[in-house]
């Protein structure tokens, strides 16, 4: 077996003479990204210089860790890395492109190490040992300088996308607030256009639900639940504060997206992460009404707290969004509305979802067994003893009696009466 003190010292070796190449390794690698990353070499030359800039801090960063044996989890990540990494946050680009490109740096590295090792060292078992001492140092510096620089671009991207934001927010606010607003202008600014029909949608998380770049989540759902669009365009998002952003996606139909990918995105996302949409609107009068209706619907969802859905809609809760925000007094209201039946047990909770489906599909027994996958007989038992915990029979208050539904389908706990002991 070798001594470990011989294979450090061969290592030391290959890295001086890999050194003296330090400046063809990073045109390699500057080739190696024009293949595989090529949006990083096709950009600004200030900013493709700052990328070549970081290679070679980094190259010579590595070999001086082999050179001297320094200790690579002690060791700071080059200027110009965490530099390059403030630039790409700031443009937008994704952070997995800058993980890979550290990777694809290693593995030229390693590569011209293991042929250099091949040249000079002629004993297997050495050999064998300092590919893998090579190994383990490589991983152990690119995964400290990675975390470094990766943490860099996350606090960068937090803060661009405030500072970014601040004029947008300002144009915004002043569009919601202003008729008059001019609408050219505030196109150009927002870089979205009002001339069309747009769906607002307010996006937050709780305090503490989630960790880090909250923003950057949010926006990231809010690209997702774009995607649930046919022909949508990008979506204008301006955070309203650290945990808060309002959304709108311009649309070429006046149409929600499908709830199930809503729920599938969430599902997806951290679970503090919640959301509301408003309705369709056309034009800067749509813009402000749809933001409006989105903002009532918020108001009821904080007021509801954790007893409500993750996702909400204006046209599922908007009547009792318009009419309060006082739960005690919604609450009351759906007790009345539904009596027995709004009791908060699985037992009730069965009977108001099968009433709540039968009556959404226009009070047809067999369509109402296709959706909840169960014998139209059972539909109908259940139909009838919802109606009697009702003590009238459905068609007596329709629509009041569908709304109430909805309201416990969405808001759970917060509007249902608790089971007496």
């Amino acid at each position: 077996m070798v001594e470990k003190h011989v294979v450090v010292e061969q290592l030391a070796r290959v890295a001086s003479m890999l050194h003296e190449r330090a400046d063809e390794l990073t045109a390699e690698m500057m080739a190696l990204y024009s293949r595989e990353l090529p949006h990083l070499v096709n950009d600004d030359e200030s900013v493709v210089s700052l990328l070549s800039s970081s290679l070679y801090q980094n190259i010579e960063t590595a070999l001086q860790i082999f050179r001297h044996g320094i200790d690579p989890g002690r060791v700071e990540a080059p200027a110009a890395a965490m530099e390059y990494a403030r630039r790409l946050a700031q443009r937008g680009t994704p952070v997995i492109d800058l993980i890979r490109a550290y990777y694809l740096a290693q593995n030229v590295i390693l590569q011209q190490a293991a042929k250099l090792v091949g040249k000079v060292v002629g004993e297997p078992d050495l050999m064998a040992g300092m590919i893998g001492h090579a190994l383990d140092v490589t991983f152990a510096f690119i995964d400290h300088v990675i975390q470094q620089v990766v943490s860099t671009y996350l606090e960068e991207r937090d803060r661009w996308l405030l500072n970014r934001s601040a004029a947008r927010a300002a144009r915004v606010r002043a569009l919601l607030e202003d008729a008059g607003a001019d609408v050219d202008a505030s196109e150009a600014d927002l870089g979205y256009r009002l001339r069309g029909t747009h769906l607002a949608m307010i996006v937050w998380c709780a305090p503490c639900r989630v960790s880090g770049n909250a923003l950057s989540r949010l926006e990231a759902v809010a690209t997702k639940v774009g995607e649930g669009f046919v022909g949508a365009g990008t979506p204008l998002f301006v955070p309203n504060d650290e945990l808060c952003a309002w959304v709108w996606f311009p649309l070429d139909s006046p149409e929600l997206p499908d709830e199930r990918h809503v729920e599938e995105v969430l599902a997806g996302a951290e679970p503090g992460i919640r959301l509301v949409l408003g309705e369709p609107g056309n034009g800067v009068a749509g813009f402000r009404h749809s933001h409006n209706q989105a903002v009532r619907v918020h108001a009821l969802a904080l007021a509801a707290g954790a007893h409500a859905a993750r996702a909400l809609t204006f046209r599922d809760v908007g009547a009792v969004a318009l009419m309060t925000a006082d739960m005690t007094a919604a609450r009351q209201w759906v007790a009345g509305t539904l009596g027995k039946l709004a009791t908060d047990d699985d037992q009730h909770e069965r009977l108001r979802e099968t009433l709540r489906v039968f009556l959404a599909c226009g009070s047809s027994y067999t369509a109402a067994a296709g959706q909840l996958t169960m014998h139209k007989n059972s539909v109908q038992y259940r139909v009838r003893k919802a109606e009697e915990m009702l003590g009238r029979p459905v068609t007596d208050s329709r629509l009041d009696v569908e709304l109430a539904l909805k309201l416990c389908h969405r808001l759970g706990g917060a509007v249902l009466v608790p089971q007496s002991g």
